[in-house]
């Protein structure tokens, strides 16, 4: 079922700022941390530290109403900054990749800042600044076959 969370970026405090989010909300995080070191081995992917392999890939936590918080920490290794404008993203869980396509075609237009759609190891995934300066990411989880 489709559904509509709130994606943070941080810088290396990922881990902290959910945990004060998982004691403000008084909820458990949806799945375990997925650090990048948790990440299956990809031909020509960048070799990361073993401080860039503890940082969080991804974490989940339910807060209110059926609200997903979600984060990652950027990697200064890779040349990321957090800054204000891509330090929180609208991500759309959606259920199919016609879906997906459709609404990225539709923001991405006259947008910058695009990562097109494709597969990865967890699913189908795009990202996009639409031409207003807002962030939106795109998911359709483990329905790599639709």
């Amino acid at each position: 079922m489709a559904n509509v969370a709130i994606y943070l970026n941080f810088q290396g405090t990922t881990e902290e700022a959910f945990n004060f989010y998982k004691s403000v909300f008084k909820t458990e995080f949806s799945s375990p941390i997925m650090r990048i070191g948790d990440m299956p081995p990809n031909p020509g992917a960048p070799t990361f530290s073993e401080t860039d392999k503890n940082c969080v890939m991804h974490v989940s936590l339910p807060i209110i109403g059926g609200t997903e918080l979600m984060g990652t920490d950027m990697l200064e290794s890779l040349g990321h900054k957090v800054i204000v404008g891509n330090n929180t993203t609208i991500s759309l869980q959606l259920d199919s990749k016609e879906e997906a396509d459709e609404f990225y075609g539709l923001l991405s237009n006259g947008g910058s800042d695009k990562a097109p759609m494709r597969d990865e190891f967890w699913g189908y995934w795009g990202c996009c600044l639409d031409k207003f300066g807002i962030r939106w990411m795109f998911n359709v989880i483990d329905n790599l076959n639709s």
